[in-house]
């Protein structure tokens, strides 16, 4: 009997309609109960079941409530079944008692004494079912309830008299131990594996549908890294299909970065990991986000969900560029630049190199003459003339403004110089014109062979600048090679050293605070109007003027830090001494073009004056004009963040460019200094007389204050006062003094009490 029970079970499984066929549950059991017959030699068998969810109805939707069902063969009297399943299940208190009865049931007509008399009553309504549908029992044993899971199950058989008076042999005790033993259990058994089966059925059915419509792209990876699933929006963008594995469609090189995520989630390290692959879906390379975690099923198997992260790999590919290229011309700039001449210093073949700085030569004047416009496009015909003059290999990088870098790899003094005099010769021949002007084009170059040696990159670029300077002095259009022999290069050298010698001032506070007064010449003040002076300082106390050190900061990007450094600690001074800074009328602090064009050093003022608002109305910040004029937009930007503090702008040495007027209704200026040399020889001079004059009724115009530099003699003095200047700056009216001595914001009147001349001797040693 228990190996046709187990033939059952399966049959329930392999046969039923959870496998597509049109074997019903109901059929299955009627073969069950037809196997029962034959086994325990009885005239019929029936079942009666009740379970949660409901097993014969499997297409139906799963139900949470209890139901009854029963089902018969009788193996003399087919034609009945039907009617006594209807007649039983439609007797819910006959159902009722037998699914809540524990003991077995015995019944025997033959002899009531063996009828068991405590269960009569619960017999009668089944016994009346018989007698209704004329079945003569002689015979009836019923099992108690069996639950496995969330089925019950009754199982019943009977003998009957056919219609030949026949009446089945069986022994009713034995008949029941084994109904109790094997039979009803291995039903109820393969009823709720029944009943587990349409659930899971139903839960993947749900699972399918949920799976289709997430909104990502997701697959089901097996444990041989193989996709087995996907989802619609998964074959719509994705080049791998259902049976690719995952390894056969990366690159060699992805597999190690894929192994560790995969082993990262199957071993539990972590339950989700992910990364970052390309993959070439068409045409292009697309990059894509892999994130996988357990699918949770007995498969063993992960989830893949895939983000397409191309655009942001994109546009971080576009900012890579863009701050390590130039925007104008497409160049390497100085950062890649540097990175480049440091990767070489540091690379332990220390191949023969070369590196070169290019100046063009008076690039000023087409900026002057045509405008910034013509200067840009004068800039970017360059940069493509000098990528086809130079040789397979080397590098072309522009380094700001009008210079360019070169790295000459595999390079001696020869090749180097030899490229040198085909750029000169070319740009030299190169003609620029722009609306009917044309523009002589020519450029100046140093050269230094890469010495290993050095310590740092600096001491390379500072050799190329100096060779560079030199050929400037020595007529433009030509080229240097550094030679430490010659004694001109090696002065020029050190004072480039000396330069360098910024960062490491900036590291250990080697700088000091200066200032100059800038008095008024029409009218009363009681402060004092002061402009501030940076100098450095070397180890033997002594000073390095602004004049050796400023431009080398700008050339080596450290300007912006200069900067900071200055206004930083002059508003500590301020803070530290509130009294006399309060007394002051106006502190003016002079910008680098760079730092104009550095946004990190615009947000860090910004934030620095915000935290200083009992100072920053003090303020006059000072740019100069050709800053002003070759950053426009950024000087703008400067006037509409100082604005809103209370700062003032002044713009520096006004007139040494040839379109300073045209710039200035572009620049909402409260101060114009007037550059030096159109003030020193002011006396003796008709037309710095017209220029000063000029410029004063220009101020008067568009209502902006004039400051004259170089004031260096009471006569100046009054000559301007005379036209209507409101202030001068100079030696005449006192010498750059340290800040750190200064008392009293209060000031005294200049012209009633100065010193006449101040000597050329005096000025020269003063270093400014």
């Amino acid at each position: 009997m228990a190996d046709s029970t187990q033939q059952l079970l399966k049959s329930v499984f392999t046969n039923g309609p959870i496998e597509g066929n049109n074997t019903s549950v109901l059929d299955l059991l009627n073969r069950a109960l037809e196997l029962v017959c034959e086994r325990l030699e009885c005239s019929a068998a029936f079942i009666l079941t009740s379970q949660f969810d409901n097993v014969f109805a499997p297409d139906s939707d799963i139900i949470d409530t209890t139901e009854q069902h029963c089902a018969s063969h009788f193996a003399v009297l087919t034609e009945v079944s039907v009617q006594f399943n209807q007649a039983v299940q439609s007797h819910q208190k006959l159902c009722k008692s037998l699914l809540e009865n524990t003991q077995p049931i015995i019944y025997c007509a033959v002899d009531d004494n063996q009828t068991v008399f405590d269960e009569a009553p619960l017999l009668v309504p089944l016994l009346q079912t018989f007698s209704s549908l004329n079945i003569d029992c002689q015979h009836l044993a019923i099992s108690p309830v069996l639950q496995v899971g969330n089925v019950k199950v009754i199982l019943g058989a009977l003998c009957v008299t056919d219609s030949k008076g026949a009446t089945s042999q069986s022994n009713p005790c034995e008949f029941v131990y084994k109904l109790l033993d094997d039979t009803a259990y291995q039903l109820a058994s393969a009823l709720e594996l029944r009943r587990l089966a349409v659930v899971l059925d139903s839960k993947d059915k749900q699972y399918q549908e949920l799976f289709q419509l997430l909104p990502m792209a997701c697959a089901l990876i097996d444990l041989h890294n193989t996709v087995v699933l996907q989802n619609d929006i998964w074959q719509s963008i994705l080049p791998i299909r259902q049976g690719d594995n995952l390894f056969h469609v990366l690159r060699d090189e992805d597999h190690p970065l894929l192994n560790d995520t995969l082993h990262i989630v199957r071993e539990g390290i972590l339950r989700q990991a992910w990364c970052e692959i390309p993959l070439r879906n068409g045409a292009q390379n697309h990059w894509y986000k892999f994130s996988f975690c357990h699918a949770l099923n007995r498969q063993k198997q992960l989830l893949l969900m895939i983000e397409d992260v191309t655009e942001r790999y994109r546009l971080a590919d576009e900012l890579s560029f863009h701050s390590h290229h130039d925007m104008l011309t497409g160049l390497p700039n100085r950062v890649q630049f540097e990175n480049m001449l440091d990767d070489l210093l540091n690379d332990e073949e220390h191949i023969p190199a070369c590196i070169a700085f290019l100046d063009l030569d008076q690039f000023q004047v087409v900026n002057d003459l045509s405008g910034h416009l013509a200067g840009d496009q004068l800039l970017q015909q360059v940069a493509v003339r000098l990528k086809q003059l130079l040789r397979k290999g080397d590098v072309v990088a522009r380094l700001g403004g009008d210079e360019f870098g070169l790295l000459m790899h595999y390079s001696d003094k020869a090749s180097a110089q030899l490229v040198a005099k085909r750029i000169c010769q070319q740009l030299f021949n190169h003609e620029f014109i722009w609306k009917g002007i044309k523009h002589n084009i020519s450029a100046s170059i140093g050269i230094a062979q890469v010495d290993y040696g050095d310590s740092d990159i600096y001491g390379v670029m500072s050799k190329a600048d100096a060779a560079c300077q030199l050929a400037k002095e020595d007529g433009r259009n030509r080229w240097h090679f550094y030679n430490p022999d010659d004694p001109q290069m090696h002065i020029m050298y050190n004072q480039m050293l000396a330069s360098v010698d910024i960062a490491g001032a900036l590291a250990l506070n080697q700088f000091e605070l200066f200032y100059q007064l800038i008095e008024p010449l029409n009218k009363q003040e009681s402060g004092i109007h002061m402009e501030i002076l940076l100098r450095m300082v070397q180890s033997d106390g002594s000073y390095v003027s602004p004049g050796v050190f400023l431009p080398a900061a700008e050339r080596y990007n450290l300007a912006p830090r200069v900067d900071s450094w200055v206004i930083d600690n002059l508003l500590k001074w301020g803070g530290e001494t509130l009294n006399v800074w309060q007394q002051l009328s106006m502190v003016s602090v002079n910008l680098s073009a760079m730092s104009l064009a550095d946004q990190k050093f615009m947000n860090w003022l910004e934030m620095r004056l915000m935290v200083e608002p009992e100072l920053v109305d003090k303020l006059c910040f000072e740019i100069t004009e050709t800053a002003a004029v070759s950053q426009l937009e950024q000087a703008t930007g400067l006037i509409d963040l100082l604005k809103p503090f209370g700062c003032k702008l002044a713009l520096d040495d006004f007139g040494s460019g040839f379109s300073s007027f045209a710039y200035l209704k572009c620049l909402d200026v409260d101060y114009v200094k007037i550059d030096g040399q159109f003030v020193v020889n002011l006396c003796s001079n008709r037309h710095d007389k017209a220029i000063v004059s000029a410029i004063c009724q220009l101020g008067k115009d568009m209502n902006f204050e004039v400051i004259a530099e170089f004031v260096e003699n009471t006569n100046i003095g009054e000559y301007l006062r005379n036209i209507g200047v409101d202030y001068a700056q100079g030696y005449a009216i006192n010498k750059p003094t340290r800040l750190i001595e200064l008392v009293s914001g209060l000031r005294s009147p200049w012209l009633t009490d100065a010193t006449s001349v101040i000597t050329e001797e005096e000025r020269k040693a003063l270093d400014l």
